[in-house]
């Protein structure tokens, strides 16, 4: 820019009309002298009018009565110079008269216009507001705009601060903080912005408050994770791991793209590892979503060259779609993770719709695995027995003991119910060792209140995890010290596959309760892994035969209807026998089976056929009879 002419600058100042005093006239220091006025026109009046600071004087009514270069150079877009202190003689004259509500915009928010109103009638201190304004040029600029009261004056001061930089910045800055660096995708707190609007838009249109282009107040969502993205980072690096990623969102936004509608594209988001997200807003239900989902799976399923690798992977998708109303973005959230844990317990590669029947076996399953702990210390568990019968002569030899878990809120709980969520959370070591006692308890109590009957012994079921989270062997030698119940009228029933093939503790501890004269017996056996050259090295000493072979002996008792099944009975009889082990039989629910069973050399059998699982009291009567 060209150099001004030498002297004095020249401040261009349009006297405020109307106003009683000079508004330089009210700054501390300065006197009603007259010659001091004339020398603070001099220093002050330049040095507004030169100001780097864009700034106003204007009137009670609103309008701009005086302002400086800055001022012009930003609201009418003259350039005020590149030195500090420099005019340019700019036209200031084009803002006076301008009515500052309308310049600045500051009449279409009512709490500003009724503040600003508020200072120019003298009643408030400062106002200071943020406005989007269009510079003459073209562009878009965001401004401070603050307005406060002249000391003795009657008019009042604009100042104007260009921060369309700053809020550049804070622009990119919010970008970076809801967009994924890697994939460039929103991240899981913009998914959730969007997931929150799109719940509480919904609601608001299925209710009638108002309604837009193609809105259905419907809601659907995709959540997938990458099947074998931790083989390939392990085994290729995490150089080539986040050169899929950024394959799958791409190939993922295309996907969106596709499947754009009247209410626009779904919203691709990573949430985190190889957790993608795809949101469908105003979605027209499941078809819709299931096309979705069946098109991501073809695009996955195609081969990713990175870097000089192939590599194929898949995605496993958990859909839902739904109403928005009466849904939450918590309750939306967990059913899409519930179904994703569908798709992945189903075996990968392929998406899931949420099923409500499904979650709500979930739910319950939850709900006793919660309160699992608990219920033995409040007493909620009891026993039932079933008696184990001599074949032969049909006397009684034994019982087994059944747990049942007598719920508050569900009801009488079979252990089909329970025993494998006990299992999975560790608790079956405290309710086995409740079982165990308990049951050594009541088979002692039998034993001396019925001290003319042949004694029964006591069969108890034992975990797979009880052999191995806790001392099964001190345990049982504890119990048994303190019911008094003879070892030997303790049976200890275990799954085949918990003893087939056991080393190491599990084989010491049955060596040691075989050696305390406890019986060991194999449960439900022939289904598992049945490996016969390794059961003479067990301390076993009964099979007892699954039901399934059982169920086979119908008819009137000449043939069996699988005559499969009694070839293996008799096999597996014969081998026992010649081991020196006993053979029970389980569920026996005829005299058919019984006697077909009987003919084959089944030493005991257990079933409806001889008694339902009952209460303690009830095998006393039993043991009155024979006594």
């Amino acid at each position: 820019m060209s150099a001004q002419p030498e002297g004095p600058t020249t401040a261009h100042w349009v006297a405020p009309p109307g106003l009683r005093h000079d508004p330089l006239a009210g700054i501390p220091g300065l006197t009603e002298d007259s010659e001091n006025q004339e020398t603070a026109q001099a220093l002050y009046r330049p040095a507004f009018a030169t100001s780097p600071l864009a700034m106003a004087v204007v009137d009670r009514r609103g309008v701009i009565v005086g302002a400086n270069d800055a001022a012009c150079a930003l609201l009418c877009g003259e350039d005020i110079g590149e030195d500090a202190g420099e005019s340019t003689g700019a036209d200031t004259r084009r803002l006076t008269g301008r009515a500052v509500d309308e310049l600045l915009d500051l009449h279409s928010d009512p709490r500003t216009a009724d503040a600003y109103q508020e200072i120019l009638r003298g009643r408030q201190a400062r106002l200071s507001r943020t406005r989007r304004l269009k510079h003459p040029s073209g562009h878009s600029m965001w401004l401070r705009v603050t307005v406060s009261p002249l000391p003795d004056a009657e008019a009042v001061l604009l100042s104007l601060s260009d921060i369309t930089a700053h809020r550049g910045l804070q622009d990119r800055l919010h970008h970076l903080e809801l967009h994924d660096p890697l994939t460039r995708l929103p991240n899981r707190a913009l998914f959730f912005e969007r997931v929150c609007a799109a719940l509480e838009t919904g609601t608001y249109e299925s209710t009638g408050t108002y309604e837009s282009a193609g809105a259905t107040g419907r809601v659907g969502l995709c959540l997938l994770d990458v099947d074998g993205f931790k083989a390939v980072n392990d085994s290729l690096g995490h150089s080539v791991g986040d050169r899929l990623l950024v394959a799958v969102a791409e190939r993922l936004t295309h996907c969106a793209d596709r499947a754009q509608s009247a209410t626009g594209a779904p919203l691709v988001a990573r949430l985190g590892g190889d957790e993608f997200a795809l949101l469908v807003e105003d979605s027209t239900g499941t078809e819709q979503l299931a096309e979705l989902a069946r098109s991501v799976l073809d695009a996955l399923r195609e081969p990713f060259d990175l870097a000089g690798h192939q590599v194929s992977v898949s995605a496993s998708i958990g859909v839902v779609e739904r109403q928005v109303t009466g849904t939450s973005t918590t309750a939306l959230m967990q059913a899409a993770d519930t179904t994703l844990y569908w798709a992945k317990a189903d075996g990968k590669a392929r998406w899931t719709f949420f099923d409500p029947e499904r979650n709500a076996h979930r739910m319950t399953r939850q709900a006793l695995s919660s309160s699992l702990r608990p219920a033995v210390d409040r007493g909620e568990f009891t026993l039932e027995y079933q008696p184990l019968v001599e074949m032969a002569d049909g006397a009684l030899r034994g019982v087994e003991a059944l747990v049942r878990w007598r719920h508050p809120q569900f009801g009488l709980l079979t252990p089909n119910r329970f025993i494998g969520l006990a299992e999975e959370d560790g608790s079956i070591v405290e309710l086995g060792r409740w079982v165990l006692r308990t049951a050594c308890a009541q088979a002692r109590r039998w034993q001396v209140e019925h001290p003319e009957a042949p004694p029964v012994f006591m069969s108890v079921n034992v975990a797979v995890r009880q052999m191995w989270d806790s001392d099964l062997v001190a345990d049982v030698a504890q119990i048994l010290t303190e019911t008094g119940l003879p070892p030997e009228l303790l049976q200890l029933e275990l799954i085949e596959s918990a003893v087939m093939g056991s080393t190491g503790r599990p084989l010491q501890a049955l060596h040691a309760l075989s050696d305390m004269g406890v019986r060991i017996a194999i449960d439900d056996f022939g289904t598992g892994y049945s490996n016969l050259a390794y059961l003479s090295r067990l301390p076993v000493s009964v099979l007892k035969l699954d039901g399934a072979f059982v169920r086979g002996f119908q008819g009137d008792g000449s043939a069996p209807a699988e005559p499969a099944d009694a070839m293996i009975v008799e096999a597996l009889v014969q081998l026992a026998h010649r081991l020196g082990l006993t053979v029970t039989a389980e569920c026996v629910e005829t005299a058919e089976q019984a006697e077909r069973l009987r003919r084959l050399g089944c030493d005991t059998g257990q079933g409806w056929l001889y008694s339902r699982p009952v209460a303690a009291d009830r095998i006393s009567g039993l043991l009155a009879e024979r006594g």
